[in-house]
C-alpha cells in the first residue's frame, strides 16, 4: 500500500493549488482518505477527509469553503483543490488512508498508510 502526494509549490495569497494523492497497492473501496498538514513549529493536524463509502467529506472551519476534496476511485486518486490560499495555509501537506466502511469519514489522526509530504508555501 502506497500513497503518493504531489502538487505542492509556491503560490501568492489568494491563489490556488490542486494536490493529488495517488494510491497504489489498494483500491479506495471501504477506505477513508484524510488530508493533514503540518505548519512550521506546529503539530500535524487533520483538516479534511473523504469516505469512499458514501463520498462524504468533512472540513475544519479554517478551510471550509476554500478547500474541496474529491475522489476518482477508478484511478484511484484523491484531489484537494485549494482556493483563496492564505499565508497561514503554508505547511507540508500529507494524505493518509485507513480502512473505513462507515459513513462520515473519521477526523482523527488514526490513519494507517501515509504518503510523503508535499510543501505548500503561500507568500504574502
Amino acid at each position: 500500500v502506497q500513497l503518493q502526494a504531489s502538487g505542492g509549490g509556491l503560490v501568492q495569497t489568494g491563489g490556488s493549488l490542486t494536490l493529488s494523492c495517488a494510491a497504489s497497492g489498494f483500491t479506495f473501496d471501504d477506505y477513508a482518505i484524510g488530508w493533514f498538514r503540518q505548519a512550521p513549529g506546529k503539530r500535524r493536524e487533520i483538516f479534511s477527509c473523504i469516505s469512499s463509502t458514501d463520498g462524504s467529506t468533512f472540513y475544519i472551519d479554517s478551510v471550509e469553503g476554500r478547500f474541496t476534496v474529491s475522489s476518482d476511485n477508478a484511478k484511484p486518486t484523491v484531489y484537494l483543490q485549494m482556493n483563496n490560499l492564505k499565508p497561514e495555509d503554508t505547511a507540508v501537506y500529507y494524505c493518509a488512508a485507513r480502512s473505513w466502511g462507515g459513513l462520515s469519514c473519521p477526523m482523527t489522526s488514526n490513519y494507517d498508510y501515509w504518503g510523503q509530504g508535499t510543501l505548500v508555501t503561500v507568500s504574502s
